[in-house]
């Protein structure tokens, strides 16, 4: 009996669908897991285990580079305990977005780590593996058709911007996790998918109301970070099918409790709309959600209501590379000089480029942030009180490592001794936290694609292969 008929077969009685236990090992892989409280969540005997890998947070560089975020010894770490935790009480563990950005290197490499841990481990399991990378021709013939839209205030996306995408990948939702199951996996690992997905797909499955499925997917997908005080502790949810069901979050470390304000305001986590939660298959509503405290410790959440589309959609996201990157990085503490930073800046870059014109004679950008000013934010207007210091960061992008490393360097030199109205001292004005202060990062990348596309054929967009391990 594959796991999700034996699963099926645990939870129904009668016809009648048993409280159904899920543990979140973690809220997002290759951080570390906490183990004394997923050793306990594991204690719980849990119906299946779940856990995230990725977000778009980090920004383009690993979705374009194809490199994983976390380092590898943490990450086959994570990946040990996790699968140890699972096979030890024999339930299906899924994990979603698999190596940050989800895209084939990023799954590639996970699912190697995977094998080499099923064999050092002596585990044996049928391991199901979702691509999430989407076909260009199809993305292409979409734009033609009118049916790709960009989210937020961002240009339509081109077939040159498809063209220019070093990794282009689309979030899958339950659809694709259900057939892996249905294939007879006992550990599903998937390229780029949504968080929601990972939690919601067996209960949909089985038959639990998609309301509360999904509303409780969206708490417990990054771990204890709803509970007070938020932390990346597993946690436990236990979905009821009774009613119009309702789901109870349990943490299980016991200093972070859950409480109807904690979780109904990670209901608003990552969220544009306060009420809905938008997914491949449908959308969530959470306006008519209701949030009881239970006990000092865990909140009981009803009233998610689930809508089913009309329409499948495919976020998709893509990066591409720009040129390489050399950064300038230097602090103030001249009042002066802070004063002026604004004027000073832009002064040096036209001197650089000026002064390199001849030896850089590729393209190339600059980008100047002042910490304490305006590093974070571009404000229309300076403080009213200037800080009594800063921290000064000037990005070089450039076709070669080489030009942005050269174009930094003769910009640090440059904005060490710039003259401005008010200066006292001919040098002094910056300090250095290192030597040298030109750092070269490697590739720039930026997002080519953060779109909606209409899908009609969802499994042709994420092939499911299985194997035994």
């Amino acid at each position: 009996m594959i796991a999700i008929e034996k699963l099926r077969a645990e939870v129904t009685t009668a016809n009648v669908l048993s409280p159904l236990r899920v543990l979140s090992a973690s809220g997002q892989l290759g951080y570390g897991v906490p183990e004394t409280a997923f050793n306990e969540g594991v204690k719980r005997k849990p119906h299946f285990i779940g856990c995230d890998m990725g977000s778009i947070d980090p920004g383009p560089y690993y979705l374009g580079s194809g490199q994983i975020a976390t380092s590898d010894a943490q990450t086959r770490g994570d990946l040990t305990t996790v699968l140890r935790g699972a096979r030890s009480i024999d339930v299906p563990l899924i994990i979603g977005t698999a190596g940050c950005a989800g895209a084939s290197p990023h799954l590639d490499t996970v699912l190697a780590m995977v094998r080499d841990i099923a064999r050092e481990e002596g585990l044996h399991f049928k391991l199901a593996s979702i691509r999430a990378d989407m076909p260009r021709d199809a993305v292409k013939r979409a734009i033609r058709s009118g049916k790709v839209r960009p989210l937020g205030a961002i240009p339509a996306l081109t077939e040159s911007d498809v063209d220019a995408s070093t990794q282009l990948v689309g979030q899958m939702g339950i659809e694709a996790f259900q057939r892996a199951l249905n294939a007879g996996a006992d550990v599903v690992i998937a390229g780029r998918a949504c968080d929601t997905a990972v939690y919601a797909a067996i209960p949909g499955m089985l038959g639990y109301p998609l309301g509360p499925a999904m509303h409780m997917a969206k708490i417990v997908e990054c771990a204890s970070l709803c509970t007070t005080p938020g932390g990346r502790d597993a946690l436990l949810g236990t979905l009821d099918a009774q009613g119009n069901g309702s789901f109870i979050v349990d943490s299980m470390n016991p200093i972070r409790n859950a409480s109807p304000m904690s979780v109904a305001a990670h209901s608003l986590y990552e969220q544009g709309d306060p009420y809905r939660v938008y997914e491949p298959e449908g959308t969530l509503h959470v306006d008519t959600a209701r949030y009881e405290q239970l006990d000092v410790h865990r909140c009981c959440i009803s009233g998610a209501r689930w809508e089913p589309a009309t329409q499948f959609t495919v976020k998709i996201e893509g990066a591409a590379k720009v040129g390489e990157r050399a950064l300038m990085l230097a602090g103030c503490a001249d009042p002066r000089a802070i004063a002026a930073m604004k004027e000073i800046l832009p002064a040096v870059e036209k001197t650089v480029r000026e002064l390199t014109a001849k030896t850089v004679t590729e393209k190339f950008e600059v980008y100047h942030r002042v910490y304490g000013i305006d590093g974070v934010f571009n404000w229309p207007s300076p403080p009213a009180t200037m800080p009594r210091e800063v921290f000064v960061m000037v990005e070089i992008i450039a076709q070669t490592a080489a030009a942005a490393k050269s174009v930094a360097t003769v910009f640090k030199q440059f904005l060490l001794h710039h003259g401005f109205p008010g200066r006292i001292s001919t040098g002094g004005n910056l300090a250095f936290p290192f030597t040298p202060p030109e750092v070269v990062t490697g590739p720039a990348y930026r997002f080519s694609a953060y779109h909606v596309m209409e899908a009609n054929d969802l499994p042709a967009l994420f092939p499911v292969s299985v194997e035994s391990l």
